[in-house]
């Protein structure tokens, strides 16, 4: 494993002198940048930076870093957020009934291509638990409706509290989250907590049915999209997209089958990059600096 690294996301109001300013805040503390990238979106007036530097030699211990942070934060008028690459946090996956997502997802934990741990799955039918126990992952049924939909989301809250979940993953769920859940959870900021995977290119095909749609359309390309959850249905910032090609041949059940496939790299994608910090929500959309 590589030498740990410290990693600082600035979101604020863009001026000149802005990359002297976070990189001369690194240096005047001893530390040595491996990465730096910035993107200034003039129409919008913001400067997005992400600065990563080695943690051995910087002169500020590591609780220190977050409040001295926030003090260069407040100066700047801007949100901010420090990380450090040897962080493995907790993470908790939603599902239903279809398994590639998962099982893709806990193979790659396993494997560690993914920087996290997955202490719960929670799901809206049974028949994913000893998918979920067999990788060591606690596995919590809670069947949801329109009828007992609150219910259900307080107890989904209660376990995310619990196990101190700070990701949530759709993994093929299914279900839409209400906008209190969402304000409870992931309150509207630059540094969103909840990733869905849609089973089309958005936007294309929002909603049920997207194989379905593009068949009747006759499409030559289907994909797949991993974006962040917000109130508006399917349509929270893009982090990744798949793509594959389909055929006059392919009937729905080809494009079903291929779609998986995409389905998978998206959302492994897309987590890889929110656990490595390299995604930022601006404006209803993301930079993603890679």
């Amino acid at each position: 494993m590589s030498a740990p690294t410290a990693i600082l996301q600035m979101l604020c109001p863009d001026q000149p002198g802005l990359v002297r300013e976070l990189s001369g805040w690194v240096a005047a503390n001893g530390g040595n940048i491996v990465h730096a990238d910035h993107h200034s979106d003039q129409g919008a007036g913001l400067f997005l930076s992400r600065i990563e530097w080695q943690l051995e030699g910087f002169g500020l211990p590591r609780e220190a870093i977050c409040p001295t942070a926030q003090a260069l934060a407040e100066r700047l008028g801007g949100e901010y957020k420090v990380t450090f690459s040897d962080d493995r946090p907790p993470v908790a996956i939603f599902v239903s009934k279809q398994d590639h997502c998962l099982l893709d997802l806990l193979w790659r934990v396993r494997t560690g291509e993914l920087p996290m741990r997955v202490p719960l799955v929670i799901a809206n039918h049974p028949d994913l638990g000893s998918i979920a126990e067999e990788f060591g992952a606690h596995f919590e049924y809670v069947p949801i409706s329109a009828v007992n939909r609150e219910e259900a989301e307080a107890r989904h809250l209660a376990l995310l509290a619990e196990h101190r979940i700070e990701l949530v993953v759709l993994a093929k769920y299914m279900q839409v989250l209400t906008p209190q859940f969402l304000a409870s959870f992931d309150p509207p900021d630059a540094f969103h907590r909840v990733i869905n995977i849609h089973h089309s290119f958005l936007p294309a095909f929002k909603g049920a049915q997207p194989y379905h749609r593009a068949w009747e359309r006759g499409v030559k390309l289907i994909g797949a999209t991993a974006h962040y959850v917000t109130e508006e249905l399917d349509g929270g910032p893009i982090i990744a997209q798949s793509t594959v090609g389909v055929g006059h041949r392919d009937e729905v059940d080809d494009l079903i089958r291929k779609g998986r496939d995409t389905e998978r790299l998206a959302l492994a994608r897309a987590v890889r990059l929110h656990l490595k910090h390299q995604v930022m929500v601006y404006r209803g959309r993301t930079a993603v600096f890679e």
